[in-house]
């Protein structure tokens, strides 16, 4: 993959259909929300630049977990991986189910939990097998839906911005809790739209000159995603109130602010309908990233050497099918006994907290490598790259702590800790197998300034 193509990855494993179910969920805190999405963009930025500036120093395949362990070594290189792993499996899965919003605009309207269930796996089988097909159809899937998504989301951040009622921005917080509670806990929900900004550098391997792509890739890609969500998002907010937006039936809820602009149902349905592109082409993308993810950690002895088998066309078909066949693991374990909004928020904020784990640690990789230049007299950008790094140290520890639910059972609230500690859990077990096996990591490449 050459620039476009790299740079339609990141914006395309951004631009998921987190972003079209996002006014959904987050409208039980009200238009409080845009300060949590504005936080959330910034801290999107700053690890834009934390990994443009890690992978133009080393521009390894796994990316993030390449980073920690160089590091820190192979233990931590392999829990890790693990996590991020862990991380596109589910993300991959929340996309599913918010897919499963924008499908049910046309079909399945009563939305029947078996039916639904059916539809969230659709979206992670048809992907699959693109991604069975070689990294060429993946990376022209990408470019395709990337174009296409970005129709709805233009739209309203142009357009929909002259159809805001001031009035529905009054009641500024719905949530019932203070202004600070409510902006964290939205802001964990926003930061999973960002999830993705990583992935030129995850997929070092499949990117063309990656000294000089992943970087711009991953900051172009970024502020692009930055611009359309805030003026998109504001506009969702001041053209449908806060209880219009959490009413189950309009989940779609850019299906349902176009329908208010334009009239009538067709308008919606076309976005509907670009926003069932734009989930396929995002798990187009993270089906990509699940297997490249143990594939690069296989190659280096820390996963199970069958995640580096390929099949005819180079795929890493061990690695697309197992990935699979977790994330619709995940879809199953969650859609038990909750609703659609508890489901999708649920899977979210599971991603947030196994992300957090290794963007931060590749965040401590960065500290400890400046800091060791400085010593030996590379002083070039310290300053910025250290701001930088601690930003996204510390945002990845609210990551984390702000990743509790809301609801009146401790299944609920606890629901996103829980699934993520099962499946850290299970991690354990293929560490020990594998640990003599484990290659030493090579030493950190020398900086180089850019």
């Amino acid at each position: 993959m050459g620039l476009t193509q790299s740079t339609a990855l990141v914006i395309g494993s951004i631009i998921g259909v987190g972003v079209f179910s996002l006014p959904y969920s987050l409208s039980k805190f009200g238009p409080i929300s845009l300060v949590a999405m504005g936080i959330a963009s910034l801290t999107a930025i700053a690890f834009a630049l934390l990994f443009a500036a890690l992978s133009r120093r080393m521009p390894a395949d796994g990316g993030l977990y390449a980073y920690s362990r160089t590091a820190f070594g192979n233990a931590v290189g392999f829990g890790n991986a693990w996590s991020y792993w862990i991380d596109a499996c589910a993300g991959n899965a929340a996309i599913a189910v918010g897919w499963v919003y924008y499908v049910e605009h046309f079909i399945n309207k009563d939305g029947t939990t078996g039916s639904s269930v059916l539809i969230a796996l659709t979206c992670l089988w048809v992907p699959a097998v693109v991604n069975l097909t070689g990294v060429r159809n993946v990376g022209e899937l990408q470019v395709v839906t990337t174009v296409l998504k970005f129709i709805p989301l233009l739209f309203l951040a142009t357009v929909g911005l002259f159809f805001i009622t001031p009035q529905n921005f009054s009641t500024w917080n719905t949530s019932g809790d203070s202004d600070v509670a409510a902006i964290g806990g939205a802001m964990a929900i926003c930061l999973f739209t960002y999830l993705g900004v990583e992935t030129a550098a995850v997929a070092a391997a499949k990117v063309r000159n990656p000294r000089r792509n992943i970087p711009r890739a991953t900051v172009f890609g970024t502020l692009a995603a930055a611009v359309v969500y805030m003026l998109s998002l504001t506009a969702i907010f001041g053209i449908l109130p806060a209880a219009t937006l959490s009413l189950e039936e309009n989940r779609d809820s850019y299906a349902v602010a176009t329908n208010t602009i334009l009239g009538g149902t067709w308008s919606g349905d076309l976005v509907a309908a670009a926003v069932i592109i734009s989930g396929i082409g995002a798990s187009n993308g993270w089906t990509m990233i699940c297997a490249e993810m143990p594939r690069a950690a296989a190659e280096d002895g820390l996963f199970p050497a069958v995640f580096t088998r390929t099949n005819w066309r180079g795929a890493p078909f061990v690695g697309i099918v197992s990935s699979t066949l977790f994330a619709s693991a995940a879809v199953l374990v969650s859609f038990w006994g909750a609703d659609g909004s508890t489901v999708f928020t649920t899977l979210v904020l599971t991603t947030g907290i196994t992300a957090a784990i290794p963007f931060g640690f590749s965040a401590l990789a960065q500290i400890v490598w400046r800091v060791q230049d400085r010593r030996l007299g590379i002083t070039a950008h310290f300053v910025r790259d250290v701001l930088v790094a601690v930003v996204a140290v510390a945002a990845s520890i609210a990551f984390i702590y702000y990743s509790r639910n809301t609801g009146e059972s401790g299944y609920v609230v606890w629901g996103p800790f829980l699934l993520a500690g099962i499946a850290l859990l299970l991690g354990v077990p293929v560490y020990l197998a594998e640990r003599s096996r484990m290659v030493p990591p090579d030493p950190v490449p020398p900086y180089d300034a850019p």
